[in-house]
C-alpha cells in the first residue's frame, strides 16, 4: 500500500492540503500519515522565557492532531487508513526523518505566498521541504480542490536534460496516476530555438519517449503566466517541476521557473529531484 505523508500546522491552508490528500489517497488506495511538529514557544527579552511547559504543549498538540485525525476518518468514511504522529522538533528536519522511515509516494502540503512577507513566513517551510526531501512534494495552493489527475504538465526548459531529468520519478508519477504527460516549454518568438535545443529534444525523447509525452511550445514573455494560461486552457490537473539547485535555493525572492510556480500557481504542483 502506498503512503502519502501530510504535514499540518492546523491552518486553513494545511487543512485544504489534507482534504486534497485524502481524496488522492482514496483514488490510489493509499494510506495517510498525518504529521505535526511542535516547538517550544519562547518569548525573547533580555532573558529568553519559555511561555508554556513541554507537557502542556504536547498535550495540546496531541489533542488537536487527534481531532484532525477523527475528522479525516469521518470525511473518508474510514475507507482510508490514517496514522497520526506528533513530534517535537524542527518541521522540515523531522519531516525528512519521516520520509526516510516511511518512503512515501509523496508529501502533500499547502503553501501561500502572494507577497514578500507571506513568501518568507508561509512559503519558507514548503520551499525548505522541496529542497530537503528526496521524495515528490505535492504543493496544494489555497482554494485548490482535488479532481482525478488525468493530465500532468511538465514545465521544462530543455537545459541539460540528460543530467537533470528524474526519469524514474516522473515515470512513477505518470504510471501510478495513470495520467498523460504534457511537456510545456515557454519561449518568445522562438528566440531559444537553436541547434542546441534540437539536440536536447532528441535527448529528452530518448529518456522519456516510452511515456508517450505530448510536446507543447508556449509563446509567452513570462514563463509562469504562459504555463498557467496553457494549463487552464488545456485542463492540466497537476504541474510538475524539477527545481534546479544551482539557482533555486539562493533566495526565495529570486525569480526562477520553479520558485515562481510554487509560490504563485493556483494549480497543484509536484516538485521532484533526480
Amino acid at each position: 500500500m502506498k503512503t502519502i505523508l501530510v504535514p499540518t500546522d492546523f491552518s486553513p491552508v494545511a487543512l485544504n492540503a489534507l482534504h486534497y490528500a485524502l481524496a488522492l489517497a482514496k483514488d490510489l488506495s493509499a494510506k495517510i500519515i498525518l504529521y505535526h511538529s511542535y516547538q517550544i514557544p519562547v518569548t525573547f527579552s533580555e532573558v529568553p522565557v519559555v511561555t508554556i511547559s513541554l507537557e502542556e504543549l504536547q498535550k495540546e498538540s496531541d489533542a488537536k492532531l487527534q481531532e484532525l485525525k477523527n475528522d479525516a476518518e469521518h470525511i473518508t468514511s474510514h475507507l482510508v487508513p490514517i496514522e497520526a504522529h506528533n513530534v517535537l522538533g524542527d518541521v522540515v528536519e523531522e519531516l525528512d526523518t519521516m520520509c526516510k522511515n516511511y518512503r512515501p509516494f509523496a508529501v502533500v502540503m499547502g503553501t501561500k505566498g502572494a507577497g514578500a512577507i507571506e513568501r518568507m513566513i508561509l512559503g519558507s517551510s514548503t520551499i525548505a521541504a522541496i529542497k530537503k526531501l528526496d521524495v515528490p512534494v505535492l504543493i496544494v495552493p489555497p482554494g485548490a480542490s482535488y479532481k482525478p489527475i488525468k493530465k500532468i504538465g511538465f514545465a521544462c526548459d530543455f537545459n541539460h536534460v540528460k543530467d537533470t531529468i528524474p526519469v524514474t520519478e516522473i515515470e512513477g508519477l505518470v504510471n501510478t496516476l495513470k495520467a498523460s504527460l504534457h511537456i510545456l516549454n515557454v519561449d518568445y518568438n522562438e528566440k531559444h530555438f537553436t541547434g542546441d535545443l534540437t539536440a536536447e529534444l532528441t535527448e529528452m525523447q530518448e529518456l522519456i519517449g516510452h511515456l508517450n509525452p505530448k510536446y507543447n511550445y508556449i509563446n509567452s514573455l513570462n514563463v509562469e503566466e504562459g504555463i498557467n494560461a496553457f494549463a487552464d486552457a488545456n485542463y492540466i490537473d497537476l504541474l510538475l517541476t524539477v527545481p534546479k539547485k544551482h539557482n533555486f535555493w539562493e533566495s526565495i525572492f529570486r525569480k526562477s521557473q520553479s520558485s515562481e510556480l510554487v509560490l504563485h500557481s493556483h494549480l497543484p504542483i509536484v516538485a521532484v529531484h533526480k
